[in-house]
């Protein structure tokens, strides 16, 4: 089903009336606001799934508290924190509601990502709001460009738009090809507005449903220049938003952090599911039995695996956004080698955050299948989040293994 144009249709109402700085806002005082958020997104996470897609309420919860603006640059009002907010806030959101998590850091992060486009790019959608939202479409073979005088001619139609239902810009990747039937020459990213894609209703799905990820198309669009950038400017080396952005959130290598945009989703599943699990064993009785269910040593054991499992990709998380930062700070290059362990840890991390919620469903038993409780939600939420290629462990691994082997391949965009 194809849903109406998008000139057809207004956000107004979403917006903030007056924009506001965040500039200032720490680290901890955007993570509290996460926190003091998820009682309402708790209450809302039906309807999200419902709508598929971020319910307008939460939208502007998340516009007031500034989280959609955690990683935006500083010179427009944004917080310009350090990367890993977005796996903190969106852990926090997850442990109630993942899609609502997961529009969060898709979302924020393309005012960070919006950051490396030339400041002519940048002015043209911050001056008229620097709250408005952006979606992308990542997914590079789906569009097709060409150069033309003045900018590129693009065409496509792409899948798993996270938020298009709540953006009035979206970033697309494209092939740049010399000739229809050559080779690729570049991936690079397109800014389009609302008015200029169709958003067509394909997210009908098992997990995630309120993400919105619709299909959106575009036909033999000319798109400027300045409203362009080649992925390849994301490798943490100076850009074209350097001069106007030039904190050391700017000089991250963006690309290589792209999962843990994400992966606090992950992480937030595994923790909500050990929450909810583990808080109800410590009252519930063996149905069987009528024994305390936590008297059993199994039990036990499984408790301890959910727990180590999400400790250890808490960790792995963190360190890797930490490491990040630091050489961010110090003004050196990210190294070829510790790009491809952020990829490693990432995809690592999310598998450890899997399988402590499989262990965790297990414990529930048949508590855990019916549909007014949480644990059928992170479940399904989990399993679909991790099927993202950020945490594919046949090709982050695989990215990995090839450069400790010393074996050729095609260079990765990192």
């Amino acid at each position: 089903m194809r849903t109406k144009r998008a000139a057809d249709w207004t956000r107004s109402a979403t917006l903030p009336n007056t924009p506001v700085s965040f500039t200032g806002v720490t680290y901890q005082e955007m993570l509290d606001r996460a926190r003091a958020l998820v009682p309402a997104v708790a209450a809302r996470a039906g309807e999200c799934e419902r709508l598929r897609r971020l319910p307008d309420d939460t939208e502007r919860d998340l516009h007031r508290t500034g989280l959609f603006r955690m990683v935006q640059p500083a010179r427009v009002g944004g917080a310009d924190l350090d990367v890993g907010i977005l796996v903190d806030t969106c852990a926090e959101i997850a442990r109630v509601c993942p899609s609502t998590a997961w529009n969060l850091g898709n979302l924020s992060s393309h005012h960070w990502m919006l950051g490396y486009f030339q400041p002519e790019a940048q002015d043209e959608i911050w001056d008229t709001s620097p709250d408005v939202l952006i979606a992308t479409s990542l997914i590079f073979p789906a569009g097709r460009g060409r150069k033309v005088e003045g900018g590129y001619e693009v065409s496509g139609r792409w899948p798993l738009s996270s938020g298009v239902d709540n953006s009035d810009w979206n970033m697309l990747g494209f092939m740049l090809r010399e000739s229809d039937d050559g080779p690729p020459v570049d991936q690079r990213f397109a800014l389009v507005h609302r008015s200029q894609y169709e958003i067509i209703d394909t997210w009908h799905a098992v997990g995630l449903s309120g993400t919105g990820s619709k299909d959106v198309e575009i036909r033999n669009l000319f798109v400027p220049e300045f409203r362009t950038i080649s992925a390849r400017s994301m490798n943490g080396k100076p850009h074209a938003g350097s001069i106007v952005n030039p904190s050391p959130l700017f000089r991250l290598p963006m690309l290589a952090l792209g999962p843990y945009v994400l992966s606090g989703v992950m992480l937030g599943c595994a923790q909500g599911a050990y929450e909810a699990v583990v808080g109800a064993a410590r009252t519930r009785n063996a149905t069987t039995t009528g024994q305390p269910f936590g008297a059993s040593q199994s039990v036990q054991i499984k408790v301890a695996e959910a727990s180590v499992r999400i400790d250890t990709a808490d960790v792995l998380m963190r360190r890797a956004c930490d490491h990040a930062m630091t050489v961010a700070r110090a003004g050196a290059d990210a190294a070829h080698a510790d790009k491809l362990r952020y990829r490693r840890d990432a995809f690592f991390s999310a598998r450890l955050c899997l399988e402590a919620v499989d262990i965790l469903m297990g414990i529930a038993g048949s508590s855990g299948l019916y549909l007014d409780g949480p644990m059928q939600r992170l479940f399904r939420d989990a399993h679909a989040a991790n099927a993202h290629v950020m945490f594919s462990t046949d090709v982050q691994g695989a990215l990995f293994g090839q450069h400790e082997l010393g074996m050729a391949g095609p260079p990765p965009l990192l």
